[in-house]
């Protein structure tokens, strides 16, 4: 017989073979959460802005570059759900792209507010765009993804999730306060590379620390489907369909609110850099303090259910968003906005983790990372979507970006972006979650299934 290995303190910090998971794992874990959304919200909210308005490229020239981005999104993201699912090493499948792939994403978000060309060169300038938004892309998915996938891994219980979702969340607001209501103030007063220099630099702290709460669950370690059968059953398991559409659609409208708030607040309300920023903190101060009803429902009512309230309560508080004229009015629907927004940001995570406790029940595999990943595809087709519908929008509506004041047609425009077609996308995203299978008894049967206890864990 051989004696014990002595396990490494790396070991143990990768793997947690028993006990509870304490406080400081979850909220270090969840820590991880400002280091997902503060760079995706600031690429999200400021980028085209960033090239369409300051930089002066072309909207038309933006949407054809969001259109090669969401082509390369379409082959990504579920190659490297995939893979990862696939990976064997001695810090777990996950961690490794977490610890590895941080600082050259850090690195990668800082040259975006960089760029070497000037609408002196608009050739120059779009093909650097156009690489560099490749390369962050491939790198945030390559990371995030692995970070979000532990999350059904270590918290199987719909009540963890929800405690745990909520915590994400939080630092997910914050990320999104500082990506998105402070970047004017930021950029503003020590400009564009600062600002890239110092949202990446929290970004990497933020992942790091996530992995002293990390751990993967070596039960759950199997061999994953080959990629054809992996691909067969997530797209045709009608959970995941029902649930990515509505994900899709959620996430589109989101991303096209925040990407033209700052053309809306500028052109349409007249405001300021400061001004801009308090429209944006009204919405996400609200939108955090909302988190915690939002999680005492969930549990109460079903995920399901609070899915498909968040999203009537989002589509009604954007109605004002095409009559609004004033700061003050303004920061008071903003406002409105944020309460649904909260119950929006907790319950989609909620909703993908109870997908992939059913798919475990019928393939026996946990397969987290193609799951992710394929939810990141129809993320990142929301984002390229919602690029394709600004360029049309601003293009077609004779936006101008040499213009200090746009023409009635391009303030028209900048309101249907704000009210109009989000609604729309919200009206689909509820027939799709109407048809959501999982609740009630069918609910119950995979929550009891996957309480059953794995060898080696509580």
């Amino acid at each position: 017989a051989h004696a014990p290995r002595r396990t490494t303190s790396h070991e143990n910090w990768v793997i947690f073979k028993g006990g509870n998971m304490t406080t400081f794992k979850k909220v270090a874990y969840s820590l991880g959460s400002l280091g997902a959304s503060l760079p995706a919200q600031v690429f999200s909210t400021w980028a085209i802005f960033f090239y369409v308005d300051r930089l002066k490229l072309p909207a038309a020239w933006m949407a054809l570059a969001w259109l090669f981005y969401g082509i390369w999104n379409a082959l990504n993201d579920p190659l490297f759900g995939y893979f990862s699912d696939r990976t064997k090493s001695r810090w777990g499948r996950r961690i490794p792209y977490i610890l590895f792939g941080t600082i050259p994403l850090a690195l990668v978000f800082y040259l975006i507010w960089i760029p070497p060309f000037t609408a002196a060169n608009l050739l120059y300038l779009f093909l650097y765009m156009v690489l560099i938004i490749f390369l962050y892309d491939s790198l945030y998915t390559l990371v995030i993804l692995n970070w979000t996938a532990l999350y059904p891994e270590m918290f199987p219980t719909l009540k963890d999730r929800a405690s745990v979702s909520a915590l994400r969340q939080v630092f997910g607001l914050v990320g999104i306060i500082g990506g998105v209501a402070l970047a004017p103030l930021v950029y503003g007063s020590l400009g564009w590379p600062a600002m890239g220099l110092i949202f990446g630099t929290i970004t990497a702290f933020s992942l790091f620390i996530s992995l002293l709460g990390s751990k993967e669950r070596p039960g759950y370690i199997g061999e994953p489907l080959n990629i054809l059968p992996a691909l067969k059953f997530t797209l045709l398991n009608r959970s995941f369909l029902t649930y990515v559409l509505y994900s899709l659609l959620v996430q589109f409208t989101f991303v096209l609110i925040m990407a033209s708030i700052p053309f809306y607040a500028k052109y349409v309300l007249g405001l300021g850099e400061m001004e801009t920023s308090l429209l944006f903190l009204s919405c996400f101060l609200v939108a955090l303090i909302s988190l915690y009803p939002w999680s005492k429902v969930t549990v109460r009512l079903g995920a399901r259910q609070v899915a498909m309230a968040a999203a009537i309560l989002f589509g009604l508080s954007l109605i004002p968003t095409a009559f609004v004229s004033t700061f003050l009015s303004g920061v008071v629907f903003f406002a409105f906005i944020g309460i649904g927004l909260g119950g929006l940001i907790l319950i989609l995570d909620v909703l993908l983790a109870q997908v992939i406790d059913e798919d475990k029940i019928k393939t026996g595999v946990r397969r987290e990372g193609v799951y992710f990943g394929a939810n990141a595809l129809f993320i990142r087709l929301g984002i390229s979507l919602q690029g394709l519908t600004m360029g049309l929008v601003l293009t077609r509506s004779g936006y101008d970006a040499h213009l200090l004041i746009q023409p009635a047609s391009a303030l028209l425009g900048l309101r249907l972006l704000m009210s109009a077609i989000p609604i729309a996308a919200l009206a689909l995203a509820l027939v799709f979650i109407f048809y959501y299978p999982l609740s009630g008894e069918r609910l119950k049967a995979v929550e009891a299934e996957m309480s059953v206890p794995i060898k080696g864990m509580p």
